[in-house]
């Protein structure tokens, strides 16, 4: 960790006085008091979850960067030496409805659990904890065919790999929007696992937009190609509500995924690596969040949670800010 604040301090110098400009510079912590109680016994502990270094800026007025670094996520994998590395990209705005995008960056798989910053989720689905790697090396192509509307085309190392292991998702997108108060991330996804098999997502991500009401449904339906029943036997449902009230959000998040067990080949092999054939999991929880220094700056959090797989009552009370070195807006 000395070794990446130490080059962050030593490049950020160096990019100011080149050509490029660096347009935001900041870190942004989350720590928190989790208490469980199982059967009746209780446990806890003071944890801190989020430690992150971030950086966007431009090389040219075409061309912008983004890095994003995990301090306190193992930094060195033998099988992917980015481990911690959520962000590194270069992206090239060629024209006015053309850009291309080519680094490490999120697999763009639909939904907006998926989608949201790991240090704005206070507990996932099973398939975003299970998926071995959401952020890889790959290639994206976006064409704006209206304002808000956009197509992407990507081609990346496959998020079932356990870093570089020469398997690729090919994936589509749709995100746009229908009405202003409804937005999407829409997904067409065919992913290879370490046999060169494919499996297909179809995620369909909405987020929904009501005055100080925010309304989440993601939709995901996976199946192997050559798989029986293609649709709703392994599926992903996700609901999620915000209600903001002056410094406060009222939260409350649900989520439901189901494989059945006859979703296996002629030996026995699961078509989906993420979520486990005879899988029934259900998770659901709610949650408070108050921001007495404007929405970017800090955040205070109490929260509760429970699964149908533990069976754990998770009670979380947590801090997240943001310390701004450079870009720092006004409160």
């Amino acid at each position: 960790m000395k070794r990446i604040l130490l080059t962050a301090l030593i490049l950020v110098p160096l990019c100011l006085g080149a050509q490029g400009k660096v347009d935001r510079l900041f870190f942004d912590m989350r720590g928190s008091f989790h208490q469980e109680i199982t059967d009746g016994v209780y446990d806890s502990q003071l944890v801190g979850e989020h430690f992150n270094f971030h950086m966007m800026g431009h090389i040219t007025p075409n061309l912008d960067y983004r890095i994003r670094q995990r301090l306190n996520k193992k930094v060195f994998d033998e099988k992917n030496m980015f481990n911690a590395t959520d962000f590194m990209y270069l992206n090239w705005q060629a024209t006015e409805r053309w850009s291309f995008l080519f680094g490490k960056h999120a697999v763009l798989i639909g939904g907006y659990e998926y989608d949201a910053a790991p240090i704005d989720v206070y507990f996932y689905s099973q398939f975003c904890n299970n998926i071995y790697q959401g952020f890889t090396f790959g290639a994206s192509a976006t064409y704006s065919f209206a304002p808000g509307q956009n197509a992407v085309l990507q081609v990346c190392n496959s998020p079932l790999s356990l870093g570089f292991q020469s398997i690729y998702a090919y994936n589509l997108a749709w995100c746009g929007e229908f009405f202003p108060w409804w937005k999407t991330i829409w997904t067409l996804n065919f992913v290879e696992d370490k046999d060169k098999k494919i499996c297909n997502y179809i995620a369909l991500g909405n987020h929904m937009t009501f005055g100080p009401v925010l309304f989440d449904v993601d939709i995901m339906n996976r199946a192997g190609l050559g798989q029986k029943n293609f649709f709703f036997t392994d599926i992903t449902l996700i609901t999620k509500l915000i209600w903001s009230v002056g410094k406060w959000n009222i939260c409350g998040k649900a989520g439901y995924e189901t494989n059945s067990a006859d979703n296996v080949d002629e030996n026995g092999r699961p078509y989906d690596l993420v979520i486990a054939p005879g899988t029934q999991y259900i998770y659901a929880g709610a949650g408070i969040e108050w921001f007495p220094l404007g929405r970017d700056n800090l955040r205070l959090h109490a929260t509760y949670f429970r699964d149908s797989a533990l069976h754990k009552n998770n009670i979380e009370i947590g801090v997240t800010w943001r310390v701004d070195v450079i870009g720092k807006p006004s409160l």
